[in-house]
């Protein structure tokens, strides 16, 4: 077992392909079954869109949503020790205890849509014993402090990727909805929006878990020095080991296989939001296969959403995290696809739309 996670890390992380989903016939279809519903023309607004990318994503006109699957990815980071969080790190593995519970928002969210649960301890400093639901994919207690060098090792970071694809792989259904849980983590995601997006760090640096404006302030110092003890990590895999945490990378490696696979990806807020990001820089048609549930009040998030070209479907003014916004939103997914496959068309329905 050693021997062969040896020689995977040795070899690093292989990107799965991604194409490009270019189906004219396909979108031809889809959008004229959608102009043939009885309703006026574009009375469908904007769930017609997501009906329409729904079925290019799934690559059929009569587009199912089957078995999906909420995966909660933990972590810790080492730079939460420079008091970038309102919150110390052992709230990470307590609200994992929360959701293992089934006591967490995103449970509770989850179970009247049938939408199953996976917690993965991708580095949390605790150890776990077994329980359902859980998957142990721990890299290391913790990633190092991004503020005096990189976060993880290449290994490391190439080892978190393959654990995502391979987590993937092996969950049935055909959506993967996104979350995420580690105290620190929007440091690191505003580091990796900074870096990879071009933008300020100021611009994208909030409060997170609740910091005060001078817990920003000082949250915002630490990044800098982040960002400047690994100036010269630009790719966007360099990028992801020195400035991101280990739940981000599993994420990354699972948004890239659930792409190769042509499962829709529902991405929840601005954390999730920041692995997409990277995902798409290593594998650019991962951007056609996603769903941006919500536009989180997390500070950047907006930002980003604009960056990725993203239209979110909702807008609550949450800043919850651990894919609640992504669970919220999965009722307008269910929805787009029954008026598709299920709403009378004008010929079905008798009706002339021409008087």
């Amino acid at each position: 077992m050693q021997m062969a996670m040896e020689r995977q890390q040795a070899m690093g992380f292989s990107v799965p392909p991604v194409p490009a989903l270019h189906d004219a016939a396909l979108r031809a279809a889809l959008q004229h079954k959608i102009a043939r519903k009885t309703v006026p023309h574009g009375a469908l607004g904007r769930l017609a869109g997501l009906a329409l990318r729904l079925g290019e994503i799934l690559g059929t006109a009569e587009p199912r949503l089957r078995q999906p699957q909420l995966v909660v990815f933990a972590a810790d980071h080492g730079i939460a020790a420079r008091g970038v969080s309102a919150y110390p790190c052992v709230v990470t593995w307590l609200l994992v205890g929360t959701f293992l519970a089934g006591g967490a928002a995103v449970s509770v969210l989850a179970r009247p849509h049938g939408v199953a649960q996976t917690v993965v301890d991708c580095g949390v400093r605790h150890d776990f014993a077994p329980a359902p639901g859980l998957l142990e994919r721990k890299i290391a207690p913790g990633t190092q402090d991004s503020s005096r060098g990189p976060a993880m090792a290449p290994a490391q970071c190439d080892r978190a990727l393959a654990h995502g694809a391979a987590l993937v792989r092996a969950l049935p259904g055909n959506a993967l909805l996104l979350g995420e849980m580690g105290i620190g983590n929007t440091s690191a995601a505003s580091l990796l929006v900074a870096r990879l997006g071009g933008l300020e760090l100021a611009d994208v640096t909030g409060a997170g878990t609740g910091l005060d404006g001078a817990g920003v302030q000082r949250k915002l110092a630490v990044l800098r020095e982040a960002l400047a003890a690994n100036a010269r990590a630009l790719a966007p895999v360099q990028a992801l080991a020195a400035l991101g945490g280990f739940e981000i990378a599993t994420m990354v490696g699972a948004v890239l296989q659930a792409a190769a696979e042509r499962r829709v990806v529902v991405v929840d807020g601005f954390i999730a939001g920041s692995a997409v990001l990277v995902a798409s820089k290593m594998a650019p048609a991962v951007l056609e296969r996603c769903v941006f549930a919500h536009r989180s009040d997390e500070r950047g998030h907006a930002r980003l959403l604009a960056l990725l070209g993203a239209e979110p479907l909702l807008d609550l003014g949450l800043r919850v995290g651990e894919g609640s916004g992504a669970l919220l939103a999965w009722p307008l997914l269910e929805s787009a696809c029954r008026i598709l496959g299920e709403m009378a068309s004008f010929e079905s329905a008798g009706v002339s739309d021409k008087a």
